[in-house]
Parts: structure tokens; sequence; C-alpha cells
């Protein structure tokens, strides 16, 4: 029965150490993917943070958009006594608020549902946008951090394969997103976004 020798052992655990070390470098750069494509469309998840949606602005100043669509879930909390019952309805408040031009902006609610809410939003946007008579040239995602490639996988095979989908991710400000592993938030949101990003990944969500 063949063993590795104690150097043997010493380099397979500093190989694994290292590999673990690099895991923890870029698994935040990885979820959190900004690749934008040409677009006449933004879409953004109305469960953001208010400075997302300030960043929102920008973006969609900087682009060639057209329109600004929110989207999202009956809020979970507060339901019976908020004046806006959706997500996508209260971030679009916002936007409005913050002076946005309400011709360009349109928000598109979720169904209450019990799990998938991401592939929801993505259907009930892909319905909006079969009858509402645009010519889309594209769709960027505007999402939050390490959630984005979860998101951006879920919205291409919802929409595919009339309409190109391209992402944007805003870094939180919740915890350090270079050294994510030094807080319980950013641990718990790392972590829990890299099980939900390989539960997507074995789930098709073409309807």
């Amino acid at each position: 029965m063949w063993l590795p020798t104690l150097q043997g052992w010493a380099v397979i655990f500093l190989s694994l150490l290292m590999m673990l070390g690099l895991a923890i470098a870029n698994i935040h750069p990885f979820l959190a993917v900004t690749a934008p494509i040409p677009a006449n469309i933004l879409v953004v998840e109305g469960w953001l943070p208010d400075y997302a949606v300030e960043e929102a602005i920008a973006e969609y100043q900087r682009g060639s958009y057209e329109k600004l669509i929110t989207t999202g879930t009956p809020l979970s909390r507060g339901y019976y006594l908020a004046e806006y019952k959706n997500f996508a309805d209260l971030t679009a408040a916002t936007f409005l608020a913050l002076g946005f031009d309400p011709k360009q902006l349109v928000a598109v609610p979720t169904p209450k549902v019990e799990k998938d809410r991401t592939y929801t939003s993505a259907i009930a946007l892909r319905q909006w946008l079969s009858k509402s008579g645009l010519e889309v040239t594209g769709i960027n995602l505007f999402t939050l951090g390490t959630h984005t490639r979860r998101s951006w996988l879920v919205f291409r095979q919802a929409l595919a394969p009339t309409v190109h989908v391209g992402a944007i991710a805003v870094q939180p400000r919740a915890y350090d997103v270079e050294h994510w592993w030094r807080s319980s938030e950013g641990v718990r949101t790392v972590i829990s976004e890299v099980i939900a990003y390989l539960y997507a990944r074995l789930v098709s969500w073409k309807t």
C-alpha cells in the first residue's frame, strides 16, 4: 500500500491551502459579475437598497436606454401598512422621488411565490415585454453584488432566444468586498449565493 511521505503530505496540504486561498480571493468577483451588452432596456431588481437605485440612474444616463423596468415580489414585511405592496412599485416610486422621468419608467410586479422568485420575475418581465410592443435590442440586468451571476443565468434562460441579456453588479456597502470573509455579513452572503448559484446551475429555467 503506497502512502505519501511526510514531505508529500506537506505538499498536498500546501496545495489544498493555496487552492482554498484562490477560491476565497476569486469567488466574490466571479459571482458579482459585470458584463453589460448594448441594450435599450435597463432592468432593475426591486429589492435593491436605495444607493443602488442612485447608481442605476447614473447607469441609465450613461447608456442608450429607452426604458427602465423595475421587478419585484410582494413585500414580505409591512405589506398591510405599506402604500406600495411590492418591490417593483416601491422601487419605481423611489426612482420618481429621485427625479427620474416617469415616461421612461415601468414597474412589472412579480406574483407571490414561495420559491424561485428570480425566475418568476423573469417570466413576468417576458410576458410584459411580449405585450408591450417595444423593440428590444437588448437588456442589461442591474442587481446587487454576488446575486448577479445567478440572476443573470436565470434571466438569460427565461428570455432566450429572443432577448439578449447583460449584467451589471452594484458593489454592496454592507461589507468590504475585497475581504468579505472578515465580516459575518460577507460570509453569510457569499456562502448563501454560492449554494443558490449551484442550485440554479442544476435547474433548467426554460419554459
